[in-house]
Parts: structure tokens; sequence; C-alpha cells
């Protein structure tokens, strides 16, 4: 298990440089660039001068030095004007220093938000502290109820119950969070006037029953159909397994038959599908963010997007290709360990 572990960890290590390269070399086009200095400057600034500021923040440099740079095993060389041979630090906004450094993501610089004139680590964390808090009140309302529809209908297989759960999940999975989120916000917040709080006061005032319900139900109701029906077919395969009918011939009751012996072989599946339920979290948290203005990682996502803020954007996408490697390392660990049957070699 301990090579296994450490061949996962070096194939994580090997795809996060593959995949960062590929987003480094898009955030870093042409058009960008220029979209980014324009903002920076002013709508009417001659190319000269978006020249010039491109050149004086070293977007110009070769593009494997400034991507060695933002790993930080390149020197980051500060802007020396052939001038006068005054030396400026690229962002001053950002306290860098007006020196020859190492800066980069191997010692845990994330870079300058050039849209909040701040580090990106000053930006990046809170929000990502602020989308972990919704992420675990999301699961802790999706595991459990999803995990008791998914096993009652496979317990009752072709029962009114089981059919009437089923149709209940696939309505809910086919639901996207942008139209469960309105219908929800309309029912709760305009008609009953029970939630009606704003999210976005979530981060800076705190968290209330009002202002947080609304973003975790949007997004546990959508997992919770998918999970329930995986688990419920997972459920129905173990039921109809020859241990699960020796269990009964021996008289034990059919509550314990399902919690000692189908429930932990019915998990494997639904486990493996929980943890794939992080990566899909991130992907979804832009869409409720957005729509409930909840200042975390979606959020900021968007914004860095719309305003063309690279390095924010690159630590975004560091931090989504980490959580989706490390959600599927802990994936297959638990699956092995779940099921005694499989053996890593």
């Amino acid at each position: 298990m301990i090579s296994f572990v450490a061949r996962r960890l070096g194939t994580m290590a090997l795809t996060m440089f593959c995949l960062t390269l590929i987003v480094f070399f898009m955030v870093n086009l042409e058009p960008n660039l220029r979209k980014l200095s324009i903002s920076q400057l002013d709508m009417r600034s001659s190319d000269e001068h978006i020249e010039s500021w491109l050149v004086k923040n070293g977007y110009r440099d070769n593009f494997f030095v400034r991507y060695g740079r933002w790993l930080g095993v390149v020197q980051k060389q500060p802007y020396v004007d052939p001038e006068t041979g005054v030396t400026t630090a690229r962002f001053s906004y950002c306290d860098e220093p007006d020196e020859p450094y190492y800066g980069g993501i191997l010692q845990g610089d994330f870079g300058c938000s050039t849209k909040f004139k701040t580090t990106v680590a000053a930006k990046l964390f809170p929000a990502l502290g602020a989308t972990g808090l919704l992420m675990f009140w999301v699961m802790i309302v999706m595991v459990p109820v999803s995990l008791l529809i998914g096993v009652i209908a496979g317990m009752r297989e072709g029962t009114r119950t089981d059919r009437s759960l089923s149709v209940a999940s696939i309505a809910t999975t086919a639901t996207p969070e942008y139209v469960s989120g309105v219908i929800f916000t309309i029912i709760f917040a305009s008609w009953l006037g029970i939630l009606n709080g704003s999210a976005a006061t979530a981060t800076s005032r705190g968290i209330t029953f009002s202002n947080f319900t609304l973003p975790v139900m949007t997004m546990a109701i959508y997992g919770i159909g998918y999970i329930a029906r995986m688990t419920r077919a997972s459920m129905v395969e173990v039921m109809t397994q020859q241990y699960i009918r020796t269990a009964r011939l021996k008289g034990l009751a059919f509550n314990a038959v399902v919690i000692k012996h189908a429930l932990r072989n019915a998990l494997i599946a639904p486990f493996t599908v929980i943890m794939l339920q992080f990566p899909w979290l991130l992907t979804g948290v832009v869409i409720v963010e957005v729509m409930f203005r909840y200042q975390g990682f979606g959020y900021t996502l968007v914004e860095a997007a719309g305003n063309n803020d690279i390095d924010l954007l690159l630590g975004c996408s560091l931090v989504s290709v980490f959580v989706v490697l490390f959600t599927q390392l802990i994936s297959d660990v638990g699956y092995a360990y779940l099921n005694p049957r499989i053996r890593v070699s």
C-alpha cells in the first residue's frame, strides 16, 4: 500500500506539472495579456504604453522563464529602467522586493492579484476557507440523506417506496443548480420569506440560518439523487448475494442482516462516488456562489477570469487540480480498505 501511495503521489506531481503548464500557456496568450495591460492602464492607452507595461512587468520574457518564476525555480527580476537605471519592483502593492529573489509556488508565493491589489494568498485562502465551510455543510446534508434514501430503496426493491424514491432521485439529479437555486429562492425567500438573508454577508458578517441555507440546499439537492441511485443499485445487488441468504436462513433479523452484512459491501461503490463529489462541488460552487454572491472560491475564480487576473487564475487552477487528484487518491485507498478482496500490488 505504501508503494502504491508513493507511485500515486508521483503521478499527481507529474500531472499537476503538465496541467499547470497548459493553463499557464492559455492564460498568457496575447489577447489575455493585452486585456490585462489595458485594465491596469486605460482604455485609451496607446500600443506603446501597453507594450511598455508588459515589458516592465516581465510578460515579454521567455515563456519558460516566466513559468519557472511562477514555480519558484527561476529568480524574479525587478524592472531596470534602461534610461535612468532605476530599479523598481514589479507590483509595489504586493510589497515585492526591488532585487532578484526566488518567489514562486515552491516557496509558498502564489503571486500578486492585479484585480484585488493584494497577494494571491491573501485573497485565495480566505475564499477557500469560505468554500470549504460551504462544502462541509453540503456533505453533512447530502451524504446521510442520500445513503438513507438509497438503502431504503434498495431494501424495498420493486415496491411503491422504491419507485417513489427513485423518481425523486432522478428529478433532483436532472435539475441543475441554476434552476433549483431560482426555485428555492422564489419559494423560501419570496413567498415564505423565511430564508431571505443575503449569502453575500455570510463571509463578512457571519453565517446564519437565513443567509446560508439556500446555497447549501441548492448544492446538496443535486448530489443527493446521484448518490442515492448509486447506493440503491449497489444495495439491490448485495441483497441478492448468497451470504445474505445464509444470514437470513440462520434466523438473523432483517435489520441486523442489513447493518452487519449488507451495508458495508453496499457502500463500496457509493464511497467512490462520494469522493468524486468533491471535484464536482468545486465546479458547482462556481454557479451557486455567483448566483447567491457568496464570497468563496467559485466567486473568486469568476472574478479572476473576468478581469484576466493571471496569478489568481493560476492559483485557482492549482487548487482545483490538487483537489481532484487528492480526492481520487483517497478514493482508491478507501476502496481497497472497504473491499478486502482488493490487493494493491
